[in-house]
């Protein structure tokens, strides 16, 4: 396992992360906790040492699977958690008041619940969930955010952007308050690399780069045939032709691979990790299989200028749950 800077924070984190949405279930159809028990210790052991999971997931069930982890771990771990905004919207939509998603009283309580279901004194890395630019200049989420930090509740603070808007961060990332943003990243989907990017290895902003693949969609399984639960969120990522689309792009990124990267999902976190300002990528991993799988791409070696020059042609612009 390769080990990377989380910016300028004081940690250093293994550039493969374990995303724990997943293993929460809720939305996340499948999810066995004795399967999830056995990744998450699979993967501490493979030497992954970043952990990002979120009170919204299944209403604290990830965090509290993860409190079991970090006990049994024997080695330090960086956990980094999420508050869900008050209005429960996500993406945050435009327009909508600081009030209905980050009220003070809000941001301590979302912590303070956080820190019983993690058993901790302490979080490592808190974040904002959702985000609208339009709060950078707000008093109320800054002057609170301060307040737990120096009370020792939380270490840094964090922005978890809104699906497929990197842009949607760059003005509060000018107030120096926050250390992390959490970012859609992905063969399909470059747009972090034309702002976002440069800013963050500018400023010294860690980088944690989500779904890598998609949603599965990088995976190279997912044809017209594939089917989801009504109640799993993919039934509405994939929905319409999406499936289709999903399957001729992924046919056309199966003939780039070789030497370099035997299979799409090598391609997709190569593809990640080639970029310098990305601290930790966190694809999600209910499997053993997976976890091995994933961290064996953690190698030191970077996709050739060659190689990435071509992946550029196969970004794809398009609408999150759209058409």
């Amino acid at each position: 396992m390769i080990y990377r800077p989380l910016g300028n924070t004081t940690y250093t984190v293994s550039e493969v992360g374990y995303g724990a949405w997943g293993i929460g279930g809720g939305l996340w159809k499948g999810s066995q906790d004795d399967a999830s028990r056995l990744a998450l210790r699979t993967a501490v052991d493979r030497g992954v040492t970043f952990i990002d999971t979120a009170l919204a997931y299944n209403e604290g069930h990830s965090e509290r699977l993860i409190a079991e982890l970090r006990r049994e771990a024997g080695r330090p771990l960086v956990i980094a958690t999420k508050i869900p905004p008050k209005n429960r919207r996500w993406p945050a939509v435009d327009g909508t008041p600081l009030k209905d998603a980050f009220p003070a009283a809000h941001i301590r309580s979302c912590t303070e619940e956080s820190l019983r279901n993690l058993g901790i004194d302490t979080i490592d890395l808190q974040q904002f969930h959702v985000w609208s630019d339009a709060w950078s200049n707000e008093r109320e989420w800054q002057d609170e955010i301060q307040r737990l930090r120096q009370e020792g509740k939380v270490r840094h603070w964090g922005i978890s952007i809104n699906d497929h808007q990197p842009w949607n961060v760059l003005k509060t990332l000018d107030g120096g308050l926050i250390s992390t943003v959490q970012v859609i990243c992905n063969i399909f989907d470059q747009s972090p690399a034309d702002q976002l990017f440069p800013m963050c290895a500018d400023r010294g902003i860690g980088v944690i780069v989500r779904v890598p693949f998609d949603e599965g969609g990088l995976l190279g399984t997912i044809n017209p045939d594939t089917k989801f639960e009504s109640s799993d969120f993919r039934a509405n990522y994939f929905r319409g032709n999406r499936k289709q689309q999903v399957q001729e792009r992924t046919d056309r990124l199966k003939t780039l691979l070789g030497e370099e990267a035997k299979t799409l999902p090598e391609l997709a976190l190569r593809f990640v990790l080639s970029h310098p300002a990305v601290s930790t990528v966190i694809p999600g991993m209910r499997s053993v299989r997976n976890v091995e799988a994933n961290c064996s791409f953690s190698d030191g070696r970077s996709l050739s200028q060659a190689l990435l020059t071509q992946l550029k042609d196969h970004r794809w612009q398009r609408n999150f749950y759209g058409s």
